[in-house]
């Protein structure tokens, strides 16, 4: 069995790419996915920097090709001109976990540290889980990556101080303006990440944020906690045209925030404007940035800010990955005993059925009353067991080492445990182990 993780993140494509891959239910497309039986178990994530999906498989290469027509085909199939397989990266095996690893232990973020990203997993583990498109190989696998990030914020200081995308920007306006103690903030939407704006904002000096957001209820909610006002959608023209700072982070398809919205709501104004823009796909339109006196700045503009300040979190992000990395290795040991078992238990069988069948044999040709027939019987298994103890034994302690997959090869060709007519063959044909 074979781990392979593909996708496309900040790194790998642009924010024009990556939100048309963007995934808001991945149950359906989990299920395409296994259809063809190509992929033994796949979970799928999908957030604003990443769009990635790790697969168990007894092909590796088969899956490589199912999963770049999945992105290029597929996901990508309303993309024009479409993608190339370039922006795709692929990773196997021991490669694959430690990629897992550092995303949910936020070492692969744009902003490294930033706190929202194991929830992220988490959360797209449970809908593989719930799809049943998770099985015994990637339930350990997820299960691991949490302890994993947990020991990363247990054990080191990265998230002393919690960091997201939003306070980046949260921290740019403050750049921009010096002072936001009597700035006018508009916050679109009312998830995550206006919440983690908003207490950016709070800690900023802000006194007053309004809240615009479809469900009216969500955005009193939030606007309660933080000692602000909720507004519905249709407000935005009134609400643009007395705004500051404009930080928006909606589920949509389209852009809610036009360049006709904005032109509508700013006549007449010079005042400069700073527009966030924190969704993925994006919500406010990118011709809005052509606008005098608007500066918009997108997910891919708040890449360059968190890199310039993340030359701390860096630091004590390389205590982190000597985490990840003994995680990994912890986890390709379990996985290569995963591996090692079909040929032990088929050794196993070949002894026995030899043992067994030459037992009887000899048994016909003597007269033993019952008790020296178990004498006998118990001697014929202890010399196997004494025989296969240390060859067993030595399987198993390699197939956790980069060359483990060699020995068990080798197993299987000196004692032709592959052969269907030998002695013992059939012997895991039930079994489900990979």
């Amino acid at each position: 069995m074979k781990l392979l993780l593909s996708g496309v993140n900040h790194r790998s494509a642009p924010l024009a790419l990556r939100e048309r891959f963007a995934v808001d239910e991945p149950g359906p497309w989990l299920e395409k996915l296994l259809r063809d039986g190509t992929l033994e178990e796949a979970v799928l994530l999908s957030t604003c920097n990443r769009v990635e999906v790790i697969a168990s498989t007894r092909n590796h290469e088969a899956a490589r090709h199912r999963l770049s027509h999945f992105f290029l085909r597929e996901l990508g199939a309303d993309i024009e001109p479409t993608p190339d397989a370039s922006v795709l990266y692929h990773h196997v095996d021991r490669e694959a976990v430690r990629h897992l690893f550092r995303v949910a232990s936020s070492l692969d973020s744009m902003v490294v540290g930033e706190p929202q990203i194991l929830g992220q997993v988490k959360d797209a583990y449970r809908a593989a889980s719930e799809s049943g498109s998770s099985g015994a190989i990637l339930n350990r696998l997820f299960a691991n990556a949490f302890q994993v990030a947990k020991r990363v914020r247990s054990e080191t200081e990265i998230a002393s101080r919690p960091v997201s995308v939003a306070r980046v920007g949260v921290d740019l306006a403050r750049q921009i303006f010096d002072e936001l103690r009597d700035k006018r903030v508009l916050l679109v939407g009312a998830g995550e990440m206006v919440e983690l704006a908003l207490e950016a904002l709070r800690e900023a000096g802000l006194r007053e944020a309004r809240v615009a957001n479809r469900t009216r209820e969500r955005a009193e909610e939030l606007a309660t906690r933080y000692g602000g006002s909720a507004h519905g959608l249709d407000e935005l023209p009134v609400l643009l045209a007395e705004s500051d700072i404009v930080l928006a982070s909606l589920a949509v398809d389209a852009p809610v925030l036009d360049r006709a919205l904005f032109e509508g709501a700013r006549r007449g104004s010079h005042a400069p404007v700073f527009a966030i823009d924190l969704g993925v796909p994006r919500n406010i339109a990118r011709d809005v940035a052509d606008l005098p006196s608007v500066y918009l700045y997108d997910m891919d503009d708040l890449n360059d800010v968190a890199e310039a300040n993340s030359a701390g979190r860096r630091r004590e992000a390389t205590r982190a990955e000597r985490i990840v990395d003994d995680g990994a290795q912890r986890f390709d040991g379990w996985l290569a005993a995963l591996r090692a078992a079909p040929t032990i238990r088929r050794l196993r069988a070949r002894a026995e059925a030899v043992r067994s069948d030459e037992l009887e044999k000899a048994l016909r040709k003597l007269s033993l009353d019952d008790a020296d027939r178990g004498v006998v019987e118990a001697l014929s298994v202890a010399i196997v067991n004494k025989v296969l103890h240390a060859p067993v034994s030595r399987l198993r302690t390699q197939a956790e080492r980069d060359e483990g997959l060699a020995y068990l090869d080798a197993a299987r060709e000196l004692f032709a445990l592959d052969d269907p007519e030998a002695p013992g063959a059939g012997a895991d044909e039930d079994d489900p182990t990979p």
